[in-house]
C-alpha cells in the first residue's frame, strides 16, 4: 500500500483485475491482506469468523508491531470498532440513540440554518479571494464537524484542533514519532472535553456517556468512553467531509448530471448513493482478522492477518456494477438490492451515523448549488492535491468560483 495514498482507483483496477482478494505490504513491512471485490467483501463484513478486536491480531500479539505504527489507533483504540460480540453491542447500544431517525430527522432544521451560514461564509471568502474560496476548508470541513461537535458536546474552541489531529491519525505516511505525539495529543483533547460535560452536563451525547460510566461502571470504562469520543470525532466528520468534497468533485466534472438534478429527472440523494459508489469517502479501513484460516473467492487469509476492507475498490467492481463501473451515473440502478454499494459497511458494523451523513450531505449539495449554481471548481481536476492516505479518499483542498449568489 502507499503509504502516500494519492488517487486509488487506477492502483484498484490493477488488483481486481488479479482477483477479489489480494495481499498487500502496510507501512513498516507488515503484511496483510485486502478485500477488494464487491461480493468478497460483502461476504468478509458479515462473516461469522472475522474478529475486529486487536487480540485477533497476532503479529501484535507477538511484539512485532513497532511503536508508533501509523496504524496504531484502528487496531488499539477502544471502542465499536475494535470490539466483537457482546462488547460491541454494548456499546453500539450506548451510542445508537443518539443516531436513530427520530433524532436524525429532529437535527434537519439545524442543519440547514448551519448550512445556510456557511455558505456565507463561502460566498465572502471567494470575495476577498479574488473569486476563489476552499470548499473543502469553507463548507465541506465545518458542517459535519458543527454536527458532531454538537451531537458530543464539543466546545467551538476545540473543533478546529479536533480535525487537525483525527487528520493526522487517518494519514499513513507520518513517522512514529509524529503519529504517538497526535494519538497522545487527540486523547488529551477529548479527556478535557468530557472533563467540561463531567462539570457542566448538557443534552449531549459525551453528557450521556458519562453518566453511564458513573451510573453503571460495568457499562463503560473510561478508556472506553474517550476511545468512543475518538471514534466519533474521527467518523462524525471525516467520512461526511470527503462525501461532500467528492460529491462536487463529480458534479463538477459531470455537469450533465447536475442538470439532472435540477431539471428533476434524479435527486440529491441520488447523487449522493453514486458518489459513495464511484468516489467512495473511505478508501481501504483497518482492521479485521479472520480468527482461523479463511478462504475467500479462492483465497487463503491466513488466521490473525489484519485485511483492509477496500470500500473505494468494490465501489467500482465490474462483476456487481457492470462494464460501466467507472462511469458517474446518478440514474444507475441498484441503490438498493445485492448491487447496492458497502462504502459504508455491511453487517454487524453498518455505519452507525449513515443516515446522519446521508442527511448532511443532501441537505449540503441542494443549498450549496441552488445558492451557487454556477458553481465550478477553479483548477483542473487533475492538478488536485490527495490526501496523504490510503484509509481517506479524497483531496486536500478544493479550489472552486461560486460564481453569482442567489439568496
Amino acid at each position: 500500500m502507499d503509504p502516500a495514498g494519492g488517487c486509488p482507483h487506477a492502483d484498484n483496477a490493477r488488483l481486481l483485475a488479479r482477483g477479489a482478494v489480494a495481499p498487500v505490504v502496510l507501512p513498516g513491512e507488515v503484511e496483510g491482506m485486502a478485500v477488494l471485490g464487491h461480493d468478497a467483501l460483502k461476504e468478509f463484513l458479515a462473516h461469522p469468523e472475522v474478529a475486529k478486536g486487536a487480540a485477533h491480531f497476532t503479529a501484535l500479539r507477538e511484539g512485532r508491531i513497532a511503536t508508533g505504527w501509523p496504524l496504531m489507533t484502528f487496531a488499539t483504540v477502544r471502542g465499536m470498532t475494535t470490539a466483537d460480540g457482546e462488547d460491541h453491542r454494548r456499546l453500539r447500544s450506548l451510542v445508537s440513540k443518539a443516531f436513530t431517525a427520530r433524532r436524525v430527522e429532529q437535527l434537519r432544521p439545524w442543519i440547514k440554518e448551519l448550512t445556510a451560514a456557511l455558505l456565507d461564509d463561502l460566498h465572502h471568502a471567494a470575495e476577498s479571494g479574488g473569486g476563489v474560496a476552499d470548499l473543502r476548508r469553507h463548507f465541506a470541513l465545518p458542517l459535519p464537524m458543527g454536527v458532531i461537535g454538537e451531537l458530543l458536546g464539543v466546545d467551538a474552541e476545540h473543533r478546529d484542533r479536533l480535525h487537525h489531529l483525527s487528520n493526522q491519525v487517518v494519514a499513513t505516511d507520518i513517522g512514529p514519532e509524529q503519529a504517538v505525539a497526535a494519538n497522545r495529543e487527540l486523547v488529551g483533547v477529548l479527556n478535557a472535553v468530557a472533563a467540561a460535560r463531567a462539570e457542566q452536563p448538557g443534552d449531549d451525547l459525551t453528557s450521556a456517556l458519562i453518566a453511564a460510566r458513573d451510573e453503571e461502571g460495568d457499562r463503560l470504562s473510561q478508556e472506553e468512553l474517550i476511545g468512543t469520543l475518538v471514534l466519533m470525532i474521527i467518523a462524525g466528520h471525516e467520512t461526511t467531509l470527503n462525501l461532500i468534497t467528492n460529491a462536487v468533485r463529480a458534479l463538477c466534472g459531470h455537469r450533465d448530471q447536475l442538470e439532472m438534478v435540477r431539471k428533476g429527472e434524479a435527486d440529491w440523494a441520488d447523487v449522493v448513493e453514486e458518489t459513495l459508489r464511484w468516489d467512495a469517502p473511505v478508501s481501504y479501513f483497518p482492521f479485521r482478522y479472520p480468527v482461523r484460516d479463511l478462504t475467500l473467492d479462492g483465497t487463503v487469509i491466513p488466521k490473525g492477518t489484519p485485511v483492509l476492507a477496500g470500500y473505494s475498490a468494490a465501489g467500482r467492481d465490474q462483476a456487481a456494477h457492470g462494464p460501466d463501473a467507472d462511469r458517474f451515473d446518478i440514474t444507475r440502478p441498484g441503490r438498493t438490492g445485492a448491487a447496492r454499494h458497502l462504502s459504508l459497511g455491511h453487517g454487524a458494523h453498518y455505519c452507525l451515523g449513515a443516515p446522519l451523513a446521508r442527511l448532511e450531505a443532501t441537505i449540503a449539495l441542494e443549498r450549496l448549488f441552488t445558492r451557487f449554481p454556477d458553481l465550478d471548481l477553479a483548477v483542473p481536476e487533475a492538478e488536485l492535491s490527495r490526501h496523504s492516505s490510503f484509509v481517506g479518499n479524497s483531496v486536500r483542498a478544493l479550489p472552486v468560483r461560486p460564481g453569482t449568489s442567489r439568496l
